[in-house]
């Protein structure tokens, strides 16, 4: 049974507060990234699997990594939701990002994930999809969540479907071929408890 604490409260029933939530599950601290992350986020972002499948697959610089984090704070306060850098509990160690993310243009609010190597067949990608999930449905009250999966990235159509997604359609975004999955509040209420 899956549990989150949220530790910063909440403002509003469509936007949360610029201050980010901290979540807690079993094994992971879902957080803001911060300074001391550049050495571990950019190591992530520079490993060809890991980001095979995001964006256009390209790895990214020191530089490029720090840019990501910027974005991924602003995001955060310009929408009052976005991505929480994954810590694992018993390490304190970065180990990823997972959450809610919706720039301008796209195509609907995204849950995604995206976890260092090392850290891949552990359930550590559902278990912090899950708890951003539930800020999405039980807090913001959004009608619907989509993911955006590369047609080759087995493992996150895994994640999706394992969250209680199913695939939809194939759209291009930004030039590049992938599977929008749509999940929502029914099939989560019906089909797992997410506290």
């Amino acid at each position: 049974m899956q549990s989150w604490h949220l530790l910063t409260p909440l403002s509003g029933s469509q936007h949360l507060d610029h201050k980010m939530q901290i979540l807690k599950t079993e094994r992971l601290r879902l957080r803001q990234f911060c300074s001391a992350d550049l050495d571990a986020y950019a190591s992530i972002l520079a490993d060809p699997e890991v980001v095979a499948y995001i964006g256009s697959g390209e790895t990214l610089s020191r530089a490029q990594a720090w840019k990501n984090m910027a974005m991924v704070i602003g995001h955060w306060s310009l929408r009052g939701y976005g991505l929480w850098a994954v810590e694992e509990k018993t390490s304190q160690t970065l180990i990823g990002r997972v959450g809610l993310y919706n720039p301008e243009g796209w195509p609907g609010l995204e849950v995604g994930w995206m976890l260092a190597r090392s850290h891949w067949g552990y359930g550590y990608a559902l278990e912090s999809a899950k708890a951003a999930v539930d800020v999405a449905f039980n807090q913001l009250h959004c009608p619907k969540l989509i993911s955006l999966i590369h047609p080759e990235n087995v493992r996150s159509q895994r994640v999706a479907l394992r969250l209680g997604s199913q695939k939809t359609t194939t759209i291009t975004l930004n030039g590049i071929t992938v599977w929008q999955y749509e999940l929502y509040p029914s099939v989560v209420d019906g089909s797992q408890d997410l506290h």
